[in-house]
């Protein structure tokens, strides 16, 4: 499994520049091998990991469950 490692600030800098999504991004970067995308703060700290699927399908499973789970937090804190 290829590793990607990826400055969280610029990453997310760049999405917001852009007026895009990481799932849009993700989706791009899928050719059907599996990638662990690390997540470093700038310090090259570890903030947190991502296993990229192989498929385009699995990524959009990945991404209704973060949607779920996120909401469920969000509504938790309310």
């Amino acid at each position: 499994m290829k590793n990607i490692q990826i400055k969280a600030s610029n990453f997310f800098e760049l999405l917001k520049s852009r007026d895009t999504s990481m799932w849009k991004i993700f989706s791009q970067m899928i050719d059907g091998e599996e990638k662990e995308i690390i997540f470093l703060d700038d310090e090259e700290k570890v903030l947190f990991n991502y296993i990229l699927p192989s498929t385009l399908e699995k990524l959009n499973e990945d991404r209704e469950k973060f949607a779920k789970e996120y909401a469920e937090k969000i509504s938790g804190l309310n």
